[in-house]
């Protein structure tokens, strides 16, 4: 389900081996005879229901232990679009199986960034957001059933010896002592860990599956495990808690999920996920077919890092200003920085789905956000740098209106006026008191036109005592105002922006680049935190043409000249907004090292 329109962007997205599987499973009716109650649970619980109205079911399971990131929005994206393309649904789930690193403050931030990306997960007839922890419940008599049928067992030696006792890659590992413990045992062990009288370490329920197994996956893996924490959700009703590889294939059957779809580093746990369900379907938990598990390549974004540890690592140290930094490539960071829904699907859908890892440029990603803004974003006029420039023919306490379009390329958006005055801001970068070869912006004796002003001649300029330029004189040409007759006589090869300064709004701007200056930060296990950029923050002081006081958070504008930018969704006040740099006209990084 999605609330997204189509971007208008989006060509048609092209096929991917996800979609083929999808495709050959319809066309077989794989999953035409599911039946679904409405509610997540085990197959009895469906099998008097009505058939599924969905053709497929996905799902987006993230655990709630930080903020989602720029990969995070690829897996939602086709997950959530393979539900809207093929007619069916799909779950927001929280895997929320680990008490001691997940918080409500990211549930929170989860489920509004989903919903900005514009997905949602219900609808009219169904409301498909669960959790994990619900399901507590039903893990637990699987488990049980699991060691009534000799398929799993408790295990009491300590975490070192079970870990000792689980070989190499190269060799076998060796059976645990209690391996063959009775049914009756490792059931009356288990009511006794889950009623809290053994210690943390001291017992775990493994699966009996293949100690000699080539994949380590497959050497009775643990499924449960102590731990007296308090969870988010349920308070301290329980004090075991099941392990991601025996909760994930479950959470998947009892929600009816067809496809799982998960990043390439799942690839070798697959067997564990089969193997699990394939039991709990002879236990008649679960109807076949069973959920398949599809694995695809996670998103690597070069200058970037996607690991919420390390992401945590750099809010925790006080590298970044919190998860939504806009220096962050979190969800919440880049929608502060500027970045919009469409620019993200769009970018989503231009890297495609793989099978193999790769990396994917950061240039890729900030293209998309000006393609997105192009169209759409109103212009204005910024000057970031200000210098005076004093027009010494213009009377004093005297200006004429200007006005310039809204967007070069939608004249029903209207006009920006504003007032030619005495006294201007330009940016200091636009005047040279010694000009080098080719330079055409203002310096004595040169003339330049004032964009959607007149064309005016440079006469002189003030220092300070330090010998710093404060002020510029020019003259007006006042036959030579853009628009008017005889102005296309006048031939300048300069033309500079600029704001009147009775007219400027004084505002903060923070002129953002990338977070790291290398372009893969943690490679080779490499401390990324000695490749963050030192100059990926700068706060400056600017002058602004007088509409841009009216600009609501979150409103994104093209300052002509400089970038794309966006006023602050929480630091913008009326009348007082607050602008972060977007992303610029042009890549200026060219994929090398800064």
């Amino acid at each position: 389900m999605s609330d997204a329109a189509p971007d208008p962007l989006r060509t048609d997205v092209p096929g991917n081996f996800i979609r083929s599987v999808i495709d050959e499973d319809l066309r077989l009716g794989k999953h035409a005879g599911r039946r679904w109650n409405g509610e997540p649970g085990p197959a009895p619980q469906h099998r008097d229901a009505l058939p599924d109205p969905a053709a497929v079911r996905t799902r987006f399971p993230p655990e709630p232990n930080g903020y989602l990131h720029i990969g995070h929005a690829k897996s939602i994206c086709l997950n959530f679009g393979l539900a809207r393309d093929y007619g069916g649904r799909c779950h927001l789930r929280f895997d929320d199986t680990n008490p001691e690193k997940e918080e409500q403050e990211y549930v929170d931030a989860i489920v509004d960034a989903v919903h900005w990306l514009g997905f949602d997960w219900k609808d009219e007839v169904e409301d498909n957001l669960y959790y994990a922890s619900d399901y507590f419940g039903h893990f637990y008599r699987m488990a049980e059933w699991l060691i009534e049928a000799g398929h799993a067992y408790v295990d009491s030696q300590s975490a070192e010896e079970i870990r000792a006792s689980r070989g190499t890659l190269t060799e076998a590992g060796s059976d645990s002592p209690f391996r063959d413990r009775p049914p009756a045992e490792s059931l009356r062990l288990l009511g006794e860990m889950r009623e809290g009288r053994h210690a943390e370490g001291t017992q775990v329920l493994r699966a009996k599956i293949d100690m000699a197994s080539p994949n380590m996956n497959l050497r009775d893996p643990v499924l449960y495990r102590i731990r007296f924490a308090a969870h988010h959700r349920t308070g301290e009703q329980w004090c075991i808690y099941p392990m991601y590889d025996y909760a994930h294939p479950l959470e998947d059957a009892l929600e009816n999920i067809t496809h799982s779809l998960c990043t390439l580093e799942f690839e070798d746990h697959r067997p564990l996920y089969d193997w699990l369900l394939e039991r709990l379907a002879e236990g008649g938990f679960f109807d076949r077919p069973l959920p398949q598990q599809i694995e695809f390549a996670r998103l690597n974004l070069t200058y970037s890092i996607t690991s919420k540890r390390k992401l945590q690592e750099l809010v925790r140290e006080g590298h970044v200003d919190g998860w939504d930094d806009p220096r962050m490539t979190t969800i919440a960071g880049l929608r502060r920085r500027g970045y919009t829904p469409e620019a993200i699907r769009l970018f989503c859908d231009r890297i495609g789905v793989a099978k193999a890892n790769s990396w994917v440029e950061m240039g890729a990603l900030e293209q998309a956000l000006r393609d997105d803004l192009e169209g759409k974003a109103p212009r204005a006029v910024a000057v970031l740098d200000p210098l005076k420039l004093v027009i010494t023919n213009w009377p004093e306490g005297t200006s004429e209106p200007c006005e310039a379009p809204a967007h070069p390329q939608h004249p029903e958006l209207g006009v920006r006026r504003f007032p030619f005055a005495r006294e201007l801001w330009i940016e200091r970068a636009d005047f040279a008191e010694t000009p080098p070869k080719g330079f055409f912006r203002l310096f004595p004796g040169n003339r330049v036109r004032l964009r959607y002003g007149y064309v005016v001649q440079c006469t002189g300029f003030e220092k300070d005592d330090d010998g710093r330029v404060v002020a510029v004189h020019a003259e007006v040409l006042k036959d030579s105002k853009s628009g008017t007759p005889g102005s296309e006589a006048y031939k300048v090869k300069g033309n500079l922006h600029w704001v009147a300064a009775e007219a400027a709004l004084d505002a903060e701007v923070r002129l953002y680049d990338r977070l790291f200056f290398q372009p893969h930060p943690d490679a080779g296990g490499r401390d990324f935190r000695e490749a963050l950029n030192a100059n990926s923050k700068r706060v400056v002081r600017v002058k602004l043409e007088p509409s841009l006081a009216a600009a609501a958070p979150e409103a994104r504008y093209q300052f002509e000249r400089h970038g794309y930018f966006v006023a602050d969704r929480l630091d913008s006040r009326p009348g007082q907004p607050v602008f972060n740099l977007a992303v610029s006209l042009k890549d200026s990084w060219g994929g090398k090292s800064k």
